[in-house]
């Protein structure tokens, strides 16, 4: 197994007026660390003086971000306080818009889930229609985990991409009709009085696993999401790698299978036409694996076939069988090429499609990808489950809230003139 590295704290800097980078420098460094931290551990890991450290460390105390959890030490000298975070200094809101279902939940600060919910996507093409539901959501859940709104930092949505992270807008994205140039994060923002972000599902995904995955989300990585659909988030040296335009991660036309289905790019055998869930229904359909049960293209439909397909599998039906392997033999092609590319030391699967299949694909991908590593002689790549759950898509849209207010970013050392 890969040995895991921890974490490369920020450091902050004793220049004037950066106070702000400074504060959330400290609470990076607090919350990367399992078991809390002392004023005297924070400074020799972030590298300002003692005095910063005591200063902002009341401002956090005061403000209810962090906690004093107690004292240790067994040596000589005064037994040294411990500084955690405050698990309801702060809540974030997370939405995941996937084609087949809304997933919402509610974070505190350390991560975990208050409260969560799940319904079907409503069916059909009226964008209106899913964001007033899932507005709808969001106030029945505020109300039911009963947290001081007060205290809500913001709104993350994780949608399928492409999307336009300037304009928070999604763009087309498949099995949902209807959707281009959508203006979700401006309408749901407005719908609930939240501030709102907007990203792509794949990469919250991979945000959610570095906030909240534990091992599995530190160092470098990739996450694979198997959704309707199948992308990629990306984590390099513990930072999310979001591309140009935030769309890194579309792998749907790596080739997997040369003589496979024809992709409507003009090639063969992608990704997207050859092993994405829609692709595997249809073909137990053609073979009879699934018979009766609704049928059809939109998100619902294909993840009850899915399942119905998962269900046979597992009942020992051999087509069904054959149809998943051989999904998990594609997924591993493309892995490889990602891997490789990248040069990470693991890949991480999830998304609500991840737990069905879970287990035939932890089997057969691995050996696959040795055997296609071109740094096998050199290191190993793990490859695992997440550790966040089912609901990594919404937890992952709570944590780019949490990432956004609290991460320390290069743009809290720009100085006003």
């Amino acid at each position: 197994m890969t040995e895991i590295r921890q974490p490369t704290p920020r450091r902050g800097t004793n220049l004037p007026r950066m106070g702000d980078f400074n504060l959330t420098v400290i609470l990076d460094a607090i919350r990367r660390s399992s078991g809390g931290l002392s004023r005297v551990e924070l400074a020799q890991i972030v590298g300002l003086s003692p005095q910063t450290i005591s200063n902002i460390s009341r401002r956090l105390l005061d403000q209810q971000l962090i906690i004093e959890a107690g004292k240790e030490g067994s040596g000589p000298g005064k037994p040294r306080t411990i500084l955690r975070l405050n698990p309801s200094g702060m809540y974030a809101l997370g939405v995941h818009l996937d084609p087949a279902v809304i997933t919402t939940v509610v974070l505190d600060l350390v991560g975990d889930v208050v409260k969560h919910s799940r319904i079907p996507t409503p069916i059909g093409s009226n964008p209106q229609r899913v964001i007033a539901a899932i507005a709808e959501e969001i106030k029945a859940l505020i109300e039911d985990s009963g947290v001081d709104t007060g205290k809500i930092a913001g709104l993350g949505v994780a949608a399928p991409g492409p999307i336009d992270l300037d304009e928070g807008t999604v763009v087309d994205p498949p099995l949902m009709t209807g959707w281009d140039r959508v203006h979700l994060r401006d309408a749901l923002a407005e719908a609930t009085g939240l501030e709102t972000l907007v990203d792509k599902d794949v990469t919250s995904a991979a945000v959610a696993e570095t906030w909240a995955g534990g091992a599995s989300g530190t160092g470098s990585f990739i996450f694979m999401y198997m959704g309707t659909g199948i992308g990629c988030g990306i984590v390099l040296n513990d930072e999310v790698v979001r591309g140009t335009s935030g769309n890194a991660g579309e792998i749907g036309h790596i080739i997997v299978d040369p003589d496979g289905p024809p992709c409507d790019c003009g090639l063969r055998g992608c990704v997207k036409s050859s092993c994405i869930p829609q692709v595997l229904v249809a073909e137990a359909e053609e073979q009879g694996v699934l018979n009766g049960g609704r049928k059809g293209t939109e998100g619902p439909e294909v993840q009850e076939g899915f399942a119905r397909l998962c269900d046979a599998a597992d009942a020992g039906d051999e087509r069904a069988i054959a149809i998943i392997d051989k999904s998990a033999v594609l997924v591993a092609r493309a892995v490889a090429v990602v891997t490789n590319t990248l040069d990470v030391e693991r890949v991480v699967f999830g998304g609500p499609f991840w737990g069905r299949m879970s287990e035939r694909y932890l089997d057969r991908i691995p050996p696959l990808l040795a055997a296609n590593s071109a740094a096998n002689s050199i290191h190993g790549i793990e490859v695992v489950g997440t550790g966040v759950g089912e609901d990594v898509g919404a937890i992952g849209a709570a944590c780019l809230v949490l990432e956004h207010t609290l991460a320390p970013r290069a743009q809290r050392l720009l100085l006003e003139g």
